[in-house]
């Protein structure tokens, strides 16, 4: 079996739903012809034409609109916003109309819509290229937000992505699209969506991250291991809605949580995991919880792009922070 890289999984996951659903479109800004800003869709319009893989203007706001309408109609749009910065345009779209639609309708039509998009910096690029704002759409009722972190994981994510009835902005961490490649079996068998994934597992302390931070984190594990401490590492995977039982569950066994995001530390995600702990697990601490996050500031040019994004030895030093006596 070959091994790919996380883009080439995700091109896979899409021709399965195209070729086993009917009701599957793809569209987007260069999704046809150029086969995408990153190659996520190259080939999908040779191999099924342009009725079901469609170029559109650049008007996110329209992309969104029109993935609306196609959803209220019984298709499954799976849309490409080229850069999770071009979201903004759409955001009226998103959160007027795609997450109200089972709530305005009374469950009498949904809205499964699948928007992908780049999520995050690493690759050299101006700010509007290297956004993380997960939280701001996670606050939004009625929307999945899904980040994952590795070629097996984006298939199969993606696949139960397509298939939910409910709409889903499906983040994809720019800078390890091609960081890793891997096995992935081309069965059309989706993962569950809503759960935490164990990565390393550990004694000492908890660290919970999502989408390209994996990387990091596993690296900073690793040190930590050598110097005797024992990492457990978690993949949140599913940013909302947050598998808060998983993060309980192996709190209560460490008793210590570094929770490690590339977003702005004001109101992130991250904050929300923190609070949980706080609410439901606060006697299982033995320390206080720790963030490790990008700055509260628009994401520097790339001369200083490494320095907004959470460091290992930033991620060592916030677990090292936590093993200190009280």
């Amino acid at each position: 079996m070959p091994k790919i890289t996380m883009i080439e999984a995700i091109t896979m996951a899409q021709a399965w739903e195209l070729e086993h659903d009917p009701s599957v479109v793809v569209l987007g800004e260069d999704v046809g012809r150029s086969g995408g800003v990153f190659r996520a869709t190259v080939g999908l319009l040779e191999r099924f034409g342009p009725d079901r893989v469609q170029d559109t203007p650049l008007a996110e706001n329209m992309i969104a609109g029109m993935c609306v309408g196609m959803a209220a109609q019984g298709m499954k749009p799976v849309a490409e916003i080229q850069f999770m910065g071009f979201l903004y345009p759409a955001i009226d779209q998103i959160v007027n109309h795609m997450s109200r639609m089972r709530h305005r309708t009374r469950g009498r039509l949904s809205c499964p819509v699948v928007m992908r998009m780049p999520h995050g910096g690493g690759i050299h690029a101006p700010e509007h290229h290297s956004e993380a704002v997960e939280s701001m759409i996670a606050h939004v009722p009625g929307i999945r937000v899904v980040c994952p972190s590795s070629p097996a994981r984006a298939y199969g994510l993606l696949l139960a992505a397509i298939r939910d009835p409910d709409p889903v902005l499906f983040l994809e961490p720019t800078r390890i699209y091609r960081y890793v490649k891997q096995e992935v079996t081309d069965d059309g068998a989706a993962l569950p969506l809503d759960v935490c994934y164990v990565l390393r597992e550990g004694d000492d302390v908890t660290i919970v991250t999502w989408g390209a931070m994996t990387v990091e984190v596993l690296h900073a594990a690793e040190q930590l291991a050598a110097q005797g401490i024992s990492a457990e590492v978690l993949d949140l995977v599913t940013v909302s809605p947050i598998d808060s039982a998983t993060i309980l569950e192996s709190v209560a066994r460490t008793g210590r949580l570094v929770i490690v995001h590339e977003a702005a530390r004001n109101c992130g995600v991250g904050a929300e995991i923190a609070a949980i702990v706080a609410e439901e697990g606060l006697f299982d601490l033995v320390a206080p919880i720790k963030r490790v996050t990008g700055y509260d500031t628009v994401v520097p040019l790339y001369r200083l792009e490494n320095e907004n994004i959470p460091s290992i030895p930033r991620i060592v030093d916030a677990v090292k922070a936590t093993l200190e006596p009280q």
